[in-house]
């Protein structure tokens, strides 16, 4: 009997789990790439537009971002990667963003798992790498994260949203 209570709790909890997902705002995505042989996987969600203003009013400059919605963006690689200048050892971490108008910085913290940047503590950073940003020719009405082939062991890693798409190199 105790079996059946633990199997029966246990397909509430995974049905719970679903209507959750079904639930949320936002959808989820997954990219992933193989970057000089090592796969690399960015998980997050996508906020939509929405007809709202994005970057310096829903997303203000110079604060924390959690570069999506909901869970914070992680990134998993199983080989050590090079983003910008910043040395990443292979492991799961969390990504969050510092967008400012001429620039941003790409946060690579070491506590994947986190909800937003609510629970986020810069003492958990393992650094920063700065992306390029430039304006689009047509607004990206859902967050969309890439990671994008640039020649032999090379990437572009690609933050897309409204009228901004932040960029940085991975290696």
């Amino acid at each position: 009997m105790g079996q059946t209570v633990v199997a029966v709790a246990a397909s509430f909890f995974v049905a719970g789990v679903a209507v959750a997902d079904k639930e949320r705002a936002s959808p989820h995505d997954k990219v992933s790439a193989v970057v000089g042989g090592k796969h690399v996987t960015i998980e997050y969600g996508r906020p939509g537009k929405k007809g709202r203003e994005i970057f310096g009013a829903l997303v203000p400059w110079a604060k924390v971002w959690r570069t999506g919605a909901d869970e914070a963006t992680t990134l998993t690689t199983d080989g050590d990667l090079t983003i910008g200048d910043l040395k990443v050892p292979k492991g799961s971490y969390a990504l969050f963003t510092l967008p400012g108008q001429k620039e941003w910085q790409l946060i690579v913290n070491k506590t994947p798992k986190q909800w937003g940047a609510y629970s986020y503590n810069a003492k958990d950073d393992l650094g920063k790498a700065t992306l390029a940003v430039a304006a689009v020719a047509v607004p990206v009405e859902q967050l969309t994260i890439a990671v994008e082939p640039a020649g032999d062991k090379k990437a572009t890693l690609k933050i897309s949203w409204d009228k901004t798409v932040a960029s940085v190199a991975i290696q």
